[in-house]
């Protein structure tokens, strides 16, 4: 068993910023050496998150639109009062979306869906530098 830990780069807008990382996490596959196993996807932070979706317009749009239903940018959340950095939305949307998602790989292809892309969404209230964590697991 090997473990092969790559990073994928990204510059976002935030504010719930949805980029298809698909390509980037299955060119990290493909060039680790490793035909069979699972490969974790990981935002290391508090306000981001990773899931899969059909990644087309109505459903980016529609995704952002419930989002900000079940956790609105100006409700009242006890973060922001503590800390004053008005992004208690982006913390509540990411701990309901969480953190990774583990997608199993063989012969060297994910196993996603025919419609199933890899999203990371940036729910923080400004434009960040984000790295993205790619834990490929097998052999």
């Amino acid at each position: 068993m090997a473990i092969v830990t790559k990073k994928i780069k990204l510059s976002t807008k935030g504010d719930t910023d949805i980029i298809n990382i698909t390509t980037e996490t299955a060119s990290a596959v493909l060039n680790s050496g490793l035909k069979n196993g699972s490969v974790t996807v990981f935002v290391p932070g508090s306000t981001g998150g990773i899931t899969t979706l059909e990644y087309e317009p109505g459903l980016v749009e529609d995704l952002k639109i419930y989002f900000e239903k079940i956790a609105p940018k100006n409700g009242e959340y006890q973060h922001n009062i503590r800390w004053k950095d008005g992004n208690g939305y982006s913390h509540v949307r990411a701990a309901f979306l969480g953190p990774d998602i583990t997608i199993p790989f063989v012969n060297n292809q994910m196993q996603l869906g025919k419609w199933q892309q890899i999203v990371f969404i940036d729910f923080d209230n400004r434009p960040r530098e984000r790295e993205i964590l790619v834990q490929i697991i097998g052999e």
